[in-house]
């Protein structure tokens, strides 16, 4: 698995950044809080793609909160990808970025659609666990909110 720091405006990326917004607003509506690819590219947010044997096999972002809270945003890996491990590298890789960084938490929102249990069940994995929203973020029936300490 090769992960690099990339462009969201990339054309390659087009087509599964259009799919994951719009699955994720077939099942939480107004209240997905996915970002396009206008929003990955703000000077806030570090987007980065994963490759495997040459095909996009997904993507994540790290969003910079403030100095010391990263937000993991737009994780997706393309359905060719499911289930061989680019999720969980990408998810480690923005750990890694996060530490690096010197943050001292990561924090998500994610749905509560079945849709989301493959990636709760990750986040899970790796520790985080839920919390309070964060920042903006308003509390719905369609997300919930994780967080993982990074100074242990």
């Amino acid at each position: 698995m090769d992960i690099r720091q990339d462009d969201p405006t990339a054309p390659y990326v087009a087509d599964l950044l259009a799919h994951h917004l719009e699955e994720l607003r077939s099942v939480m509506g107004e209240h997905a809080q996915a970002l396009d690819a206008s929003g990955l590219s703000v000077a806030s947010v570090t987007f980065w793609t994963a490759w495997h044997n040459g095909a996009l096999a997904g993507f994540g972002a790290l969003k910079q909160l403030d100095d010391t809270h990263g937000e993991v945003k737009s994780m997706r890996a393309a359905s060719t990808a499911r289930r061989t491990g680019v999720g969980r590298a990408i998810l480690d890789h923005i750990i890694v970025e996060g530490r690096k960084r010197g943050y001292a938490r990561l924090s998500l929102e994610t749905g509560t659609a079945q849709l989301h249990a493959p990636a709760i069940s990750l986040y899970r994995s790796v520790g985080f666990v839920p919390c309070e929203p964060f920042a903006d973020y308003q509390a719905s029936p369609h997300n919930q909110f994780m967080r993982l300490d990074l100074s242990n």
